[in-house]
């Protein structure tokens, strides 16, 4: 996903204390080590407002390639219909650089590159868009730590910050779909784990969470999230994401982050 008055917390072991800002948090969470390269199963369960569900799965493969680039790769494993439909990302971190995102549409035999007008969109009919498949520029947005507060999990609560990210630019507005959102930041691992993202123009509000997480690998993965897009207090659609058959810091061959290879298949 995603990535006031200063106020002091305590560090992990309890022993100084330190003030963060809205924007150094969130650099935090950019920083947070989710491994040099990931492969996983993926389940997409789509939910429509009446509760009809839809189910895909999918093969995905990410690799860092320096500090500032990240491939990533997803292959639609089933149902018949989108079978061999592949996605490939190029995530850059350099301000002023552009993501580059391709489609593999089997149908058609062609491979469609994704304008930077087209990355609001929705990703194969689901509540995340194509900007969602790629991390956020730190310094695109302005930051206000609104509060802290506490969310209720199984094993317990966690504390967070809410932090309200703004564009700086209309640009970043137009390319995402969003005019503002808020990150509820874990103070223990700097993980977002729930959103509230407001689209532009529409009135509709995208609400993320991360219901389950575990560290593999000594390293925090979230294994189960949900976006669910409302109008009002209206449901108009959820998705559901679960990882499974996590792999992480093992080798994986580059040429997989390829336009041939999407077209190809696994």
């Amino acid at each position: 996903m995603l990535k006031f008055i200063t106020f002091t917390i305590l560090t992990i072991l309890g022993l100084n204390s330190y003030a963060l800002s809205g924007l150094e948090i969130m650099q935090k969470v950019e920083d947070r080590d989710d491994g040099q390269s990931m492969k996983s199963i993926m389940t997409m369960v789509l939910i429509d407002k009446n509760n009809k569900k839809r189910i895909r799965k999918m093969q995905t493969y990410s690799i860092d390639i320096d500090k500032n680039t990240e491939h990533r790769a997803i292959f639609f494993l089933s149902p018949t219909d989108v079978r061999r439909t592949a996605f490939l990302t190029f995530d850059y971190k350099e301000e002023n650089k552009d993501d580059d995102q391709w489609m593999f549409l089997p149908a058609l035999k062609k491979t469609k590159r994704i304008p930077s007008s087209d990355k609001d969109g929705s990703f194969m009919g689901s509540d995340f868009s194509y900007a969602d498949m790629t991390d956020r520029i730190v310094n695109d947005y302005s930051y206000k730590i609104l509060k802290e507060s506490n969310i209720k999990r199984k094993n317990g609560v966690v504390k967070v910050w809410q932090i309200e990210s703004i564009p700086k630019s209309q640009k970043t507005i137009d390319e995402t779909g969003y005019t503002k959102s808020i990150a509820f930041v874990r103070q223990d691992n700097f993980m977002v784990v729930r959103a509230k993202m407001y689209l532009k123009k529409t009135g509709k509000v995208k609400y993320m969470d991360v219901r389950k997480i575990e560290k593999i690998n000594n390293i925090w993965v979230a294994i189960q999230t949900s976006m669910t897009t409302k109008f009002g207090k209206q449901t108009m659609h959820k998705t559901l994401l679960t990882q499974s058959d996590i792999t992480i810091n093992t080798e994986i061959d580059k040429d997989i982050f390829t336009i041939r290879s999407i077209e190809k298949g696994l």
